[in-house]
């Protein structure tokens, strides 16, 4: 971030829109670039600051969204390699994970992570070949202790992979306590702005899974788009301010909630009751997050007819964006899902606090009535 571009000085980054380079005379790539598939200019600089805010030392990869930088993990490894993961997680990878990765012969065991001795039992020494874990935990936001999960990880001679969409480089850096990988639905906080589709994946050892991964991007054509990449690095470059005005918000949000009659319980990592309260302050710095959950003391009529009558807030799927969002989670997932029916999901913007608390006031009264 801040690199200026050697032939014109200017402060942003050029964006680089070839598909296809030229050959030199005796038919070689001097310039390193050979294709627009497995490589560009603009995804490069793109990945190299990702790389720099997760300090990931075997660096980054941008992929077209972060279903495929997920899967792109899974795909890498064996057929019959068993997999430990998260029961609570990202809606659509666990639905991948129970109707698509078996059929790659993948044996999947999900556990509540956040358990450490369950997730040890989980793990089989020699033959789990990854720990996936989300933390914080999308909807529910249970925290992980990362640290730990990658000692039981690597006791096994298993590779530890940290879903950090809800927690972002600003807050929380999971390679520095163990991971091995770090994934990122880039759609969301990290673009910042509800106009990219993106995912990205940060290793911290260039070994034979990584370079798997690496295989599977670029013989799958899963790189991320290079205009997608230019805006991806537009939002990047305000990420901390975001960040410190969305996790600040959210915080503020979560404890006055918490006092609210129509509120039955809060769930945000960042409050003293919160289970993984103590966890999440050792492994995440300068705050808790943007997102939250409410469960309401009306149940799942009044989530529902409570999000119906928000005004600043939009009824709308995904996260991280500047505009805050709310979403009954429940009704969005179906069957099968481990989320309350009582629930709703917020994902704090950049908006006026007060503003955001009089909308969310009024619209809990309206779904009471």
């Amino acid at each position: 971030m801040g690199k200026v571009d050697p032939r014109t000085k200017g402060v942003v980054p050029p964006l680089h829109l070839s598909t296809t380079y030229l050959r030199d005379e005796d038919n070689g790539y001097s310039t390193g670039f050979v294709y627009g598939r497995p490589d560009n200019e603009t995804i490069r600089e793109a990945e190299s600051v990702l790389a720099m805010l997760e300090q990931a030392q075997a660096g980054a990869l941008l992929f077209g969204s972060g279903m495929a930088a997920a899967t792109a993990v899974f795909q890498a490894l064996s057929p019959g390699d068993h997999v430990v993961a998260s029961k609570v997680m990202y809606w659509a990878l666990r639905n991948w994970l129970l109707t698509e990765a078996t059929r790659w012969g993948l044996v999947i065991d999900f556990v509540e992570t956040d358990d450490l001795e369950a997730l040890e039992a989980a793990v089989q020494k020699g033959r789990t070949r990854l720990v996936w874990i989300e933390t914080p935990s999308n909807p529910l936001w249970t925290i992980t202790d990362i640290a730990a999960a990658a000692e039981i990880a690597h006791a096994a001679g298993a590779r530890l992979a940290v879903d950090s969409t809800c927690a972002s480089p600003v807050h929380s850096r999971p390679l520095q306590l163990g991971a091995d990988i770090v994934m990122h639905a880039a759609t969301k906080v990290l673009n910042g702005h509800s106009d990219v589709v993106a995912g990205a994946l940060c290793a911290r050892h260039n070994d034979e899974l990584w370079q798997r991964i690496q295989t599977v991007r670029r013989g799958q054509g899963g790189i991320l788009g290079p205009f997608e990449a230019y805006l991806l690095m537009r939002g990047m470059r305000t990420l901390h301010l975001r960040q410190e005005r969305q996790s600040a918000s959210a915080m503020a949000l979560a404890q006055r909630l918490s006092a609210h009659p129509l509120v039955s319980r809060v769930l945000y990592p960042g409050l003293p009751q919160h289970p993984g309260h103590d966890i999440a302050a050792r492994q995440m710095e300068g705050g808790f997050g943007y997102m939250l959950s409410i469960q309401l003391s009306g149940g799942e009529a009044a989530a529902v007819k409570t999000a119906a009558n928000v005004q600043l807030y939009k009824r709308a799927t995904s996260l991280g964006g500047v505009e805050s969002l709310v979403e009954h989670r429940a009704s969005i997932e179906g069957a099968g899902s481990p989320c309350p029916p009582d629930l709703l999901r917020l994902s704090t913007g950049i908006e006026d606090i007060e503003d955001l608390w009089a909308d969310l006031d009024q619209a809990l009264a309206a779904g009471h009535r």
